[in-house]
């Protein structure tokens, strides 16, 4: 049986701490585009003869790849990829920017923030033009890593390319494979609900530092010391 929901709101997990950048995962977090996702998925399942895909958001925040390795014989791996891919690329009908995206990466100055998604560039790419978000100056895809999310390279990778300990990063998320991920990598998580619910978060293992409803309960706060979080 899972736990309860017992994990703080931001205000209360982070009262005490400040961060040297927030490291924010893209889709279910800054964007929607679960529409566009759920009807690629579809047709990609249908071509392959598999049965309607369900059960693929529980595994959400994973690479496709990696999840096409979980449903496919490893000689059609490859092939299967690709298609999902180029569905994905071609239909982004309905991505929209979520509620609190702009304010929170307005408020942060370029040197603490970044973006982490499972997403190829391309894809990144075609979705926050389609959504209207802006990218920060550090995007880290799955192109460059060798071992997407829930390994803790792409994080790790984010932190470096902002010269930052990952330590003193907070890792926003709404997926347990991207809160494993921020967790491996040592960083604190903030999970936000949407893809998941407060009490699918809650139980995830490792589990977040705080849950919220999603960026609009939150305002990062700058400061001479670092990054604030509270409670909107």
């Amino acid at each position: 049986m899972p736990r309860p929901a017992t994990i703080p709101a931001p205000g209360a997990a982070f009262a005490d701490r400040t961060f040297d950048a927030v490291l924010f995962d893209m889709d279910g977090t800054l964007i929607d585009s679960v529409p566009a996702v759920d009807r690629s998925w579809k047709r990609w399942a249908a071509e392959q003869g598999l049965p309607d895909p369900e059960d693929f958001q529980i595994q959400h925040g994973t690479p496709a790849r990696t999840l096409i390795g979980t449903l496919l014989p490893a000689d059609r791996v490859e092939a299967a990829y690709e298609r999902i891919h180029e569905l994905e690329l071609v239909d982004n009908e309905g991505v929209t920017m979520l509620a609190g995206t702009r304010e929170a990466l307005t408020t942060l100055p370029a040197e603490r923030q970044a973006i982490v998604t499972s997403c190829t560039t391309p894809l990144a790419a075609a979705r926050m033009a389609a959504s209207g978000l802006v990218a920060p100056s550090v995007v880290v895809t799955a192109d460059d890593v060798a071992r997407g999310k829930p390994d803790p390279d792409p994080f790790l990778l984010g932190a470096a390319r902002l010269g930052v300990d990952p330590a003193r990063c907070l890792v926003v998320e709404d997926a347990p494979a991207g809160i494993a991920a921020a967790r491996a990598a040592g960083c604190a998580v903030l999970a936000v609900t949407g893809t998941h619910s407060a009490e699918e978060l809650a139980a995830a293992s490792p589990a977040p530092d705080a849950v919220a409803t999603g960026l609009a309960a939150v305002r990062f706060v700058v400061g001479p010391d670092g990054v604030r979080v509270t409670d909107a």
